[in-house]
């Protein structure tokens, strides 16, 4: 399809719709309603955001616009409904759909994290299938994500998507006390990375519990 530019809340609205779809496909296509619970859930999302049903209103009305949204209206429902063509609209496999839809509801993101949180979008292999996925949204002649400059003090790139414009990529650079010890830097990477690690630990708990709760007020709404 051709280039679009999205505001920041249809990309959120965009993105829940994505997840729902395969998250929880019993309840989609999803209401107004519905789908501003999923935008303004606190977990799985960054940041988190506060919007009212005119702002969903508004991006789905944009998204609809770019042929990136159907309105659905059902015989055996009250309400209208709303369906994606993510993965049509921009000639998506499953995994490349799984990674662009976490970097529109996440932000910027290295491989690592990518496949972290992936599992009930996509089952990656490992993060070798990621970076290859990365690989092919960047390789695009109209690129759907970027690789920002590494951040001081680690290792791993992040990556973000473009669908909402440009990305600033001012390069960062490393303080001299980390480029005048590489040792004693690599010592502190890996305890970096172990902290880091502890606390996705800590923080996909929280996610689940989170989840759970979302799920069953999400049901209660149908009920």
């Amino acid at each position: 399809m051709d280039v679009v530019t999205l505001t920041d809340e249809e990309a959120r609205v965009l993105g829940s719709l994505v997840e729902k779809s395969a998250t929880t496909p019993e309840y989609y296509p999803l209401s107004l309603n519905a789908l501003k619970n999923a935008c303004n859930q606190k977990s799985s999302r960054d940041p988190v955001v506060e919007y009212d049903e005119s702002a969903v209103a508004r991006a789905l009305e944009g998204l609809r616009e770019k042929h990136l949204v159907w309105f659905v209206d059902s015989a055996d429902s009250r309400v209208q409904k709303y369906r994606h063509r993510f993965a049509e609209a921009f000639d998506l496999t499953e995994a490349e759909a799984a990674v662009l839809d976490l970097l529109l509801l996440r932000g910027p993101q290295t491989p690592g994290e990518l496949r972290g949180r992936s599992d009930r979008l996509h089952a990656f292999a490992g993060v070798e299938e990621v970076e290859s996925a990365l690989g092919a949204l960047s390789g695009r002649e109209s690129p759907l994500v970027a690789r920002l400059p590494r951040q001081p003090g680690r290792k791993e790139h992040r990556w973000t998507h473009t669908l909402c414009g440009a990305i600033e990529m001012a390069a960062e650079e490393e303080p001299r006390a980390t480029r005048e010890a590489p040792v004693f830097r690599e010592i502190r990477s890996d305890r970096e990375r172990l902290a880091a690690l502890e606390a996705e630990v800590a923080s996909l708990r929280q996610e689940i519990q989170d989840l759970r709760e979302e799920v069953a007020q999400f049901r209660r709404q149908f009920e």
